[in-house]
């Protein structure tokens, strides 16, 4: 399951990030890595962006980067 099939309100925990080089260095900075708590805070009505928390902290993701979040 990635990111992007996580309903709202749900939180998660990253199993593994599947990107590479820039997007995800990118994905990395924000916080997200593996083993980090998820929680989904709102979708956008055409599913991009979701705003998610990371560590105490309110961020966007692309619709393409949360594709790249496997998580469970």
């Amino acid at each position: 399951m990635t990111l992007r099939d996580a309903a709202v309100g749900q939180s998660v925990k990253v199993v593994k990030l599947t990107g590479e080089g820039a997007v995800k260095r990118r994905i990395m900075d924000m916080g997200i890595t593996k083993g980090a708590e998820i929680s989904i805070r709102k979708v956008a009505p055409l599913g991009d962006p979701i705003e998610v928390t990371v560590r105490g902290y309110e961020l966007s993701l692309r619709k393409a980067d949360a594709e790249m979040i496997e998580v469970q």
